[in-house]
């Protein structure tokens, strides 16, 4: 049975073979563990490993780890679909959103952010093959909807997230590039978004390969979920 520890090894070796292949720093990409289903134990055995950044995608679960592990200097992202309810615990207890696709959801955010707490980073989540079953913005929205929410003040815009049809790598490469070029044609009026959210442990290479600065890695980290 592999460890926690070689999963981790493996991982970020993988990480750093897609970087070198791409011709990027290894420091260019951040490795996001999506720990949803998985336990505080695990997030902690993965934190000692030198793991800090962790994605979630259900807020009453996620709240009970961030709460359980209230000393490590972790890094959470809230990275499912966004209910009007549940966005005044996300503001207050999350550090990135890569989920957001409307303007109700952005408002809400930037309202109920506290105000000791620095902007909210937050991303765009884009419906890049236009899936009926999955959430996102249309890619015709995205101007309109980003010049909107860069001028909330609790937020702090960063770029993009999709999650592609899992259909085949190469719907998937092509996704990736798609999304990259829908950041640097935002890029000509708004300089300062730096953030591709897409890749995941199946796919992840082709999406550094695209230009990801962060990929969201669960079960290639923690192994097959329980059934």
């Amino acid at each position: 049975m592999e460890t926690p520890e070689r999963r981790y090894q493996q991982v970020q070796a993988a990480v750093e073979a897609a970087c070198n292949a791409a011709g990027r720093p290894r420091q260019a990409v951040t490795l996001v563990a999506v720990s949803k289903t998985r336990s505080a134990t695990d997030i902690a055995t993965l934190a000692r490993l030198g793991q800090r950044d962790f994605g979630e995608n259900y807020l009453q679960e996620a709240l009970d780890k961030i709460h359980a592990l209230p000393d490590q200097p972790l890094v959470w992202h809230f990275i499912g679909p966004i209910q009007s309810n549940k966005t005044r615990d996300i503001a207050a207890h999350f550090h990135w959103v890569h989920s957001v696709d409307r303007l109700k959801i952005a408002r809400r955010l930037s309202e109920q952010r506290p105000p000791h707490l620095p902007p909210l980073n937050v991303c765009l989540q884009v419906n890049i093959d236009a899936e009926t079953s999955k959430s996102g913005a249309a890619e015709a929205d995205l101007p309109d909807l980003a010049h909107a929410v860069d001028a909330l003040p609790g937020l702090q815009l960063r770029g993009l997230m999709a999650i592609p049809r899992a259909d085949s790598s190469d719907n998937n490469r092509a996704a990736f590039q798609r999304l990259a070029m829908t950041l640097s044609s935002l890029r000509n009026t708004m300089p300062a978004l730096d953030t591709l959210s897409m890749g995941m442990s199946n796919d992840f290479p082709e999406a550094i390969a695209a230009g990801a600065t962060h990929i969201r890695v669960g079960t290639a980290l923690f192994g097959p979920r329980d059934t």
